[in-house]
């Protein structure tokens, strides 16, 4: 069974270096004007292609906004998805990270999928290899296998559900009421908070988002005191600690839904902080506080952001405009077993919880 993802100090300079150069040449070189122009050319090309733009809330807010305006979407990894497949356009180009591709083309083999950065990851992807994470299901084959959208296709083909954080408390609870024994993989510490709530028996994959794993519950208690009126939001991906204490635990979506509806004027958000853009959009009245990633001493009390989502910009979309780069292609054989395991989730969602696509194995 894979340990949790363990990054190399090579790769954490790598990773810290690239997403430094994403920032400094999506922000520091381009001028309002030349940027208004880019934006321009870039609606135009992609009109010229049938091609949206599908962003995740954790990019950068210039691409976040130029995906609304091509007409888009910005939203959770699941809907990024979803709004692709029914969407008429031929090509999606997906702001974000590598899986997040790949679910888009699961559910729309017949569309061009592009991304902006093929070298865009996630830790909870990479430390979850489909070879060991499946010669650890063959240990098991009396558990029910559950993986986290934040996978791989392979992943999600070897497994019997794929969920988002937005409903794996309601399919786990329908799972144990089976008397279906779980395999949860990959992110532990989403997986512990689930096994809490349900009290499903769930064997873990030790996996873990090199994000929301740096939270620290001591600070949190002290910027909690500091700011008295403010309301704690925090995705359960974060450590048991620190979700215990949350006044709202949940996924992208719940957290920005709840700056809308509840009462208080001041947040702290334990999540990565490129949603603070949709949040302020929302609630422009309303003070948003990036909670606590390092204790005292460090030279960043509050760093949460994702160093491959943060590998997004205006000119790799540029390029991938102008070249076709990128482009997502997945086995026919996975991709079908992948789409199957989202299809048990997306049913469930239909008769459960909300209406929504309808997705076969051969969608």
């Amino acid at each position: 069974m894979s340990k949790a993802l363990d990054v190399p100090k090579s790769l954490e300079n790598e990773i810290d270096l690239t997403a430094a150069q994403a920032r400094s040449v999506s922000h520091s070189t381009l001028g309002s004007v030349a940027e208004e122009e880019l934006r321009a050319s870039l609606l135009d090309k992609m009109r010229a292609q049938d091609a949206i733009l599908v962003s995740h809330y954790y990019v950068d807010d210039d691409l976040q906004d130029l995906a609304e305006e091509s007409g888009g979407t910005v939203s959770d990894s699941l809907e990024m998805a979803r709004y692709a497949y029914e969407h008429d356009a031929s090509t999606v180009i997906v702001a974000g990270v590598k899986f997040m591709a790949e679910t888009s083309k699961i559910l729309s083999p017949e569309k061009r999928v592009l991304l902006l950065d093929m070298e865009a990851e996630c830790s909870l992807d990479i430390g979850c290899p489909i070879e060991e994470f499946s010669a650890f299901c063959d240990q098991h084959p009396d558990r029910t296998v559950v993986v986290y959208a934040n996978t791989s296709a392979a992943v999600k083909a070897r497994a019997d559900w794929v969920v988002t954080s937005s409903i794996a408390l309601e399919i786990c609870t329908h799972l144990k009421e089976k008397g279906e024994k779980i395999i949860w993989g990959p992110d532990r510490f989403l997986g512990n908070y689930i096994q809490k709530e349900t009290g499903a028996d769930m064997l873990m994959w030790q996996g873990s988002c090199i994000v929301h794993e740096e939270f620290k519950a001591d600070e949190l208690l002290t910027m909690k005191a500091a700011n008295p009126d403010a309301a704690v939001l925090v995705h359960p991906e974060s450590p048991m600690s620190v979700v215990d204490l949350a006044d709202v635990v949940g996924s992208t979506s719940k957290l920005l839904n709840a700056t809308r509806e509840m009462p208080n004027k001041r947040f702290i958000v334990a999540t990565e902080d490129g949603i603070f853009h949709k949040m302020k959009q929302y609630s422009p009245d309303k003070e948003f506080i990036a909670a606590p990633t390092a204790g005292n001493g460090a030279t960043c009390k509050s760093c949460a952001q994702c160093p491959w989502m943060k590998m997004n910009d205006l000119q790799r979309l540029a390029r991938v405009l102008d070249d076709g780069s990128n482009e997502i292609h997945i086995d026919e054989e996975i991709r079908v077993k992948a789409a199957r395991s989202l299809k048990r989730m997306v049913d469930f969602a239909n008769e459960h919880i909300r209406p929504g696509i309808k997705v076969t194995g051969n969608a």
